[in-house]
């Protein structure tokens, strides 16, 4: 079994965690720039951390056997401090970078109108860079709060299916599917959402434009939750194939938009990631022959 986890904040994990991953079949992963659990002060505490994500911790991923890229943005509840705003006029130097490959985390908080202007000009970002979006729902009134992103995103421009709407439920999921984005779970312990109710979503609404991640972080998180959702999805009748299509082909589709998917095996791995190589499941026949994937735009 292959697993691409394409929302895990790796720089609060441990080594650990990284063996684990491997272990359990993660051969890839994305990290999106998020809240550190305090203020940022200054533009430069963002610069350092952007330059770990693309740096230190890519480095860190690949001694355990596992391909790093990250999404870099201005988190939404970072967005409301206006010590932050200059960091908008950095990010398009880290937006041409290798392993780059979407723009975020980026959305809403508390729905203020410091984050519709922040959401906004990160979608303009995006779009004249060609990548993907990353877009961050609201843990508070989650509804209203993803009714008013798909809003922002219409206004965008930005084709939706260059868009992942995260931190989905049962409450939002229909108006996502409707809208032609492509839709994000993640699978925590206590909160978000468990593997047997995201298995209950794949069955009102099938497989196509799903993406599942465990989001893990410095909180109460576990990064094998992404092996947990394919046993569910096996014990609920899914068959395998499918369960590649939503734990390896939908994020390598969705994020290879960027361009800059790096999959080949690690070196020093190849004999232990065969699956990433799997000819059992093949990646969507666009990419086949490109382990860098180049220019798919939706």
């Amino acid at each position: 079994m292959r697993i691409f986890d394409p929302h895990i904040h790796m720089s609060s994990r441990t080594t650990t965690d990284y063996r684990a991953m491997y272990d359990a079949g993660v051969r890839a992963l994305v990290e999106p720039s998020f809240w550190l659990g305090q203020p940022r002060t200054n533009v430069g505490s963002y610069t350092d951390y952007f330059d770990a994500l693309i740096g230190w911790e890519r480095f860190r991923a690949a001694q355990y056997g596992i391909r790093h890229h990250a999404t870099i943005g201005l988190n939404p509840k970072e967005a409301n401090d206006p010590r932050c705003r200059e960091v908008l006029d950095v990010l398009p130097r880290y937006l041409a970078k290798d392993g780059v490959v979407a723009v975020g985390e980026t959305g809403y908080d508390s729905m203020t109108p410091e984050e519709d202007d922040v959401f906004a000009r990160h979608l303009e970002l995006a779009v004249k860079h060609g990548l993907p979006a990353l877009v961050h729902t609201p843990h508070r009134d989650k509804a209203a709060g993803t009714r008013r992103t798909l809003d922002v995103v219409r206004e965008s421009g930005i084709a939706p299916g260059m868009v992942v709407v995260d931190h989905l439920n049962e409450t939002t999921v229909a108006d996502v599917a409707d809208s032609g984005c492509w839709m994000g779970f993640s699978i925590y312990p206590d909160t978000k959402m468990d593997e047997q109710r995201f298995v209950a979503i794949l069955r009102e609404y099938g497989t196509e434009r799903m993406l599942a991640n465990s989001a893990a972080d410095w909180g109460h998180s576990d990064p094998l939750k992404t092996l947990a959702t394919a046993h569910a999805m096996l014990d609920a009748g899914f068959t395998a194939d499918d369960v590649d299509l939503v734990l390896w082909r939908n994020p390598v589709a969705f994020y290879g938009q960027s361009g800059r998917l790096n999959l080949d095996p690690v070196p020093g791995f190849e004999g232990a990631g065969d699956a990433a190589a799997d000819a059992s499941a093949p990646v969507p026949s666009t990419f086949e022959g490109n382990s860098v994937l180049r220019g798919v735009r939706a």
